[in-house]
């Protein structure tokens, strides 16, 4: 079986590669980083020889000239190198973002059923940050740090073997100490992504119902919530740290070793004569430039570690499977029949909420489904949307099944008007176009056409700005009533074939609801609708009611019929009407 490390490394470098990868500043960063090594590999000899043959009458002209020109070209093709790899590393990442965006706006409600807005937001935005930092910052130093390694080492093999056996005695040392702490890294770093998933989706919460929370005077509350979330990333903070306590301190003892050890025995050597200066010189500075790039390893390894928590995580969303988008069928459902066979669903397999729902809609009725509370009304409307697949049984329109037509065809001829109105933030126009693919041809006359239908002309142009009004995070600027309004003019827009509404009126006052109700009727005219009923009064010339009771159906029929034959029907009436 294959180490589950090793898998974990595989899993993220395939990860990279599936990104589009920029070739041409790729090659022509590590060119540059080659030739950036090659010259700086020359500054210690050329240093050598003047030391060696060091005085003022013998001063080289065309040495120093050497020396300024090897300093200056190093310099550019360096800057040029780390920009190009930079660009790299920046380029992958936004690839990486933008998969993980599109995969997010493409799974299933399910998966959003499950996490909080706020976790997704941060593997999208924390998460691959990680992944940034080390292919942007720490690979390019890496692959110039491997490249000047190989040099330096080559040329003190050429110069002095001995010497430079004596050097690498400590890599091993350095390897043994940095494998263990790069392991117990990758575990810290993995509980820090989740628990900063974790306090994200907390505090976008907490912010986003921030109204909810001042009302509730929750304030204390949510003081220790978040005061409690920070510790736990405190903790994991400190933890992290620890090790760079323990990491920085030891390469530097590591590294000071070296070059005491160094300096002691070719001091030595030079006293012998056995060894110039200039050479002890050169073999210092090529040490320096293998000292560098092997601590900016340490940062490269403990910084791999992340990445890979980080990169296990955005593969476990990438691998979810996606909603059905444009497969199926793009068939027009206008004037078609809907059947409803033997519909069961669960959340959880082992809670069914629906079981063997059964009826049938002919086109242009009303539909109303009545029941007490966790029945199931709003799971059906789920399935009915396509927020979930049945566990069980099947939905009709005509004679197509509807889970062959594609997604976006049924959910084009599908519109919903729901209890709270969900808006974008953004303008009144934002909204109201929202989601079509041809808004930019849609003229203003036309939007005002849709607003007057929806009873929403007039308080619209009340507004200084009129459709380019903007309704603040959520819709917050308007009122209940405005917001509904301006959800039955975007369902006009669109035209739909089936109409849903979630009693679209429940949560308004009496004279807001007598416009909406006005409003709904217009868009009801010749579309097939299905209601979910709170208030029985809104429901009793629908042409069917079906009363659900704990996930079946245990009524069926007119608002008459039900009164005369459904106990509980008749109870809910007699409450309500009477």
């Amino acid at each position: 079986m294959e180490p589950a490390k090793n898998k974990n490394l595989k899993k993220f470098i395939s990860l990279i590669m599936s990104t589009n990868i920029p070739k041409v500043a790729l090659t022509l960063g590590l060119i540059g980083s080659l030739i950036t090594t090659m010259v700086g590999l020359t500054i210690p000899l050329l240093t050598q020889q003047l030391v060696d043959g060091f005085s003022m009458e013998s001063l080289s002209v065309g040495l120093i000239v050497a020396i300024a020109a090897v300093f200056i070209v190093r310099a550019v093709i360096d800057g040029l190198s780390t920009y190009s790899l930079a660009y790299v590393g920046q380029s992958i990442v936004a690839g990486l973002r933008e998969r993980m965006w599109f995969k997010l706006i493409r799974l299933p409600v399910s998966y959003f059923d499950k996490k909080t807005s706020g976790e997704s937001v941060s593997r999208v935005v924390n998460d691959t940050g990680i992944v940034k930092d080390l292919i942007s910052q720490h690979f390019p130093q890496f692959i110039t740090g491997i490249i000047t390694i190989i040099g330096a080492v080559t040329i003190l093999f050429i110069m002095d073997w001995k010497m430079t056996l004596l050097m690498l005695i400590s890599v091993p040392v350095t390897t043994l100490v940095m494998i263990p702490l790069g392991t117990k890294m990758a575990k810290i770093s993995r509980g820090m992504q989740d628990e900063t998933a974790n306090f994200t989706g907390s505090v976008q919460q907490t912010l986003s119902e921030i109204r909810l929370m001042k009302a509730s005077n929750a304030e204390t509350a949510e003081e220790a919530k978040g005061q409690s979330g920070i510790r736990t990333l405190l903790t994991f903070g400190l933890r992290e740290a620890r090790i760079f306590a323990i990491i920085g301190p030891l390469m530097y003892m590591v590294v000071m070793l070296v070059i005491v050890v160094i300096i002691g025995y070719g001091g030595i050597r030079v006293a012998e004569g056995t060894m110039t200066t200039g050479a002890l010189v050169a073999f210092l500075l090529y040490l320096f430039q293998i000292i560098f790039p092997i601590t900016s390893f340490t940062m490269f390894f403990t910084q791999l570690q992340k990445a890979k928590g980080a990169t296990e995580r955005i593969i476990d969303i990438l691998e979810i499977e996606d909603e059905p988008g444009q497969e199926g069928l793009a068939a027009d459902i206008t004037n078609q029949p809907v059947f409803v066979k033997g519909l069961s669903f669960g959340y959880n397999e082992d809670e069914p909420i629906l079981r063997n729902v059964s009826f049938d809609v002919e086109p242009g009725m009303m539909v109303a489904f009545a029941g007490p509370s966790g029945g199931g009304k709003s799971t059906l409307f789920g399935l009915l949307e396509r927020f979930y697949e049945p566990t069980d049984g099947e939905i009709f329109v005509g004679a197509l099944p509807i889970r062959s037509l594609s997604m976006k065809a049924w959910r084009q001829q599908i519109g919903y008007v729901s209890q709270d109105s969900p808006m974008m933030a953004g303008t009144i126009r934002d909204n109201l176009t929202y989601g079509l693919e041809n808004k930019e041809s849609l003229t203003d006359d036309r939007l005002w056409e849709v607003a007057k239908m929806a009873y929403a002309d007039q308080f619209i142009q009340e507004f200084p700005k009129g459709l380019d009004t903007e309704v603040g995070e959520r819709g917050v600027m308007l009122s209940g009533g405005q917001r509904q309004r301006i959800a039955i003019a975007r369902a006009f827009l669109r035209d739909p074939k089936i109409l849903m509404m979630d009693e679209a009126t429940a949560s308004l006052d009496s004279q807001s609801e007598g416009i909406v109700q006005q409003a709904l009727t217009r868009l009801m005219e010749g579309r097939t609708t299905f209601v979910i009923a709170h208030r029985l009064s809104t429901i009793v010339n629908a042409d069917k009611i079906i009363f659900i009771e704990k996930g079946e159906i245990t009524g069926m029929g007119t608002h008459q019929e039900l009164v005369e034959s459904h106990k509980l029907y008749r109870e809910f009436a007699e409450q309500q009407l009477t």
